[in-house]
């Protein structure tokens, strides 16, 4: 169930001399719908945060894409995707599962350009097992990517595609607009969650909650994260963490309307979260004003207050196996990369559980 707020928001106050004052770009309105600026504003005013899952918007589905083919995508010299080397070392494993069933249904949430699945599904189509591939994203932008890129590779595998939220929106309802025997006897899912998304989460455990409410008997869900402590991060910027993030702060500095030099870019581990983040910190008085139909808002942030723009929490394996019980899942296999870094899990409906209705505003 989506998050309800009242769109008649008003502000009384008044920009002076002394507090800078943001106006969001024309661009920033345009790719988000009513309801996602409210959820940014919302989150903006209590959370002090601007979720990184609506950076996959607009031209940062762009910025996304040129960074995972710059430094994330296999090369021929270089084969070190600790992802597809995942689910290349979990196939035959994944394929046993599902064996009693003739045909499977992908499902790829949070697909970006769906290179990381690419290997994977070619291996079940050889085999002539996959009967659709059902591509689910926020950005409808990663969504056309995701489509020009898989009718390219697969053209006799059926597409489809919807835009959602796995945060705020049920993925149930999604299905059953695409059901079309989702559920025949001899047809089973496949749901995956990769890109590490899941410690990207707010609420990790609503999210597995909402995925596994869409899992029959016969089904598995897997996804990818990174495994460690987060308290004992190194303090170097590596990976996404270097290279996305950038992009990320130059796009909303952009676009929200603050000047480079009143703000500074913050990475640091996050005692409250328990995540690593990143920060805008601000180093001036400001008041971001949002304005468009019956929106009309005016935030206050403060000299030295911090927006987080990007968050990334990596699971101790006690604390892995806890989510995915209070989930209502059961844990049938997980496996790590070589360093330890990275980490697949495999789950399916604790046989004790079945699907119940669940509430993303009720957590």
């Amino acid at each position: 169930m989506a998050k309800i707020f009242n769109i008649n928001l008003k502000s009384s106050a008044i920009a002076t001399p002394a507090r800078r004052v943001a106006q969001p770009s024309a661009e920033f309105y345009s790719i988000f719908s009513q309801e996602e600026l409210l959820d940014i504003i919302h989150t903006l005013e209590f959370r002090r945060e601007i979720p990184l899952k609506y950076s996959y918007k607009g031209t940062g589905a762009q910025n996304w894409d040129k960074f995972y083919l710059k430094y994330i995508r296999p090369r021929w010299y270089r084969n070190s995707n600790p992802e597809i080397l995942l689910l290349r070392d979990n196939f035959a494993l994944i394929n046993s599962h599902l064996a009693k069933s003739r045909q499977l249904t992908i499902i790829d949430v949070g697909v970006g350009n769906s290179y990381s699945i690419k290997e994977f599904i070619h291996r079940l189509n050889q085999m002539g097992k996959v009967k659709r591939y059902i591509a689910l994203d926020i950005s409808k932008e990663l969504l056309e990517l995701s489509q020009r890129n898989f009718i390219n590779w697969f053209p006799d595998i059926r597409f489809s595609s919807c835009t959602i939220d796995i945060e705020n929106c049920s993925l149930s309802k999604i299905l059953l607009k695409n059901q079309d025997n989702l559920e025949a006897d001899d047809t089973a899912k496949i749901i995956f969650h990769l890109g590490v998304t899941m410690g990207n989460h707010h609420n990790r455990i609503g999210v597995l909650k909402n995925l596994r409410n869409s899992l029959g008997k016969n089904d598995l869900l897997v996804f990818t994260n990174e495994i460690g402590s987060n308290s004992q991060w190194d303090g170097r910027a590596r990976g996404g963490f270097k290279y996305h993030v950038d992009k990320v702060y130059a796009w909303l500095k952009k676009h929200i309307g603050i000047d480079s030099e009143d703000c500074q870019l913050l990475r640091k581990y996050d005692n409250l979260t328990d995540s690593i983040v990143a920060n805008i910190k601000l180093c001036h008085d400001y008041a971001i004003n949002f304005s468009l139909s019956a929106i009309e808002q005016q935030i206050e942030i403060y000299t030295g207050e911090e927006i987080t723009i990007w968050r990334q929490h990596k699971y101790e394996i006690p604390e892995l196996r806890q989510e995915i019980e209070q989930a209502g899942l059961e844990l049938v296999h997980y496996s790590t990369d070589r360093y330890f870094a990275n980490i697949m899990v495999i789950c399916k409906v604790a046989s004790c559980n079945s699907p119940d209705t669940y509430s993303i505003a009720d957590s």
